[in-house]
Parts: C-alpha cells; sequence; structure tokens
C-alpha cells in the first residue's frame, strides 16, 4: 500500500467512515483542476466544500462536475482585478 492509501484508510477509521465511500480519484481531479484553473489554495477548500454538500445529500459526482466546469473557465469569467495605480511624484532620496 501507499502512503497516500495508508492515511486514506486511517482517516477513514478515525472519522467511522467505509473506504468505499470515498473517490478519491473524483477528489483528486477537482482539486487539480481548481489549483490549475483558480489557485492552489482553492483546491482543499473546495474539496471541503464538495464534502459539506455531499453530506447534506448532494451527489458528489454531480456536484464535482459542477464545480470542475466552472474551474475550467474561471480565468475567462473571473471578475477583473483592479489595478493598483503608480505612486504619483519622484521617489524622495534619503540624504543622509
Amino acid at each position: 500500500m501507499s502512503v497516500l492509501e495508508d492515511w486514506i484508510s486511517a482517516v477513514c477509521r478515525e472519522l467511522g467512515l467505509e473506504r468505499g465511500d470515498i473517490d478519491q480519484g473524483l477528489i483528486l481531479d477537482l482539486a487539480r483542476d481548481v489549483a490549475h484553473g483558480v489557485a492552489r489554495p482553492g483546491a482543499p477548500l473546495t474539496a471541503y466544500l464538495l464534502g459539506l454538500a455531499v453530506g447534506r445529500g448532494t451527489p458528489a459526482r454531480d456536484a464535482a462536475a459542477r464545480l470542475t466546469e466552472m474551474a475550467e473557465g474561471w480565468k475567462d469569467e473571473a471578475p477583473a482585478q483592479p489595478e493598483v495605480p503608480e505612486p504619483a511624484g519622484e521617489p524622495v532620496l534619503d540624504e543622509a
């Protein structure tokens, strides 16, 4: 078994989850798509939000497909970030 498999199995035991209920590939694919299409820190947060939605009854595959679609188009649809203007005036030189 790989370290990841050992970890997932141990976490499932700790949390009282069935190992067979975890779609590892689905979650890793979603995390990859968010990390590359949106931002790296968004990957674990999105996986957590997916877990919350699934816990409330949303089918995991349906939710992950919607989120993947959002992530893939995010750079094209994300609100533009305002540009930070350059400071006006000449730089002040320290004469000391």
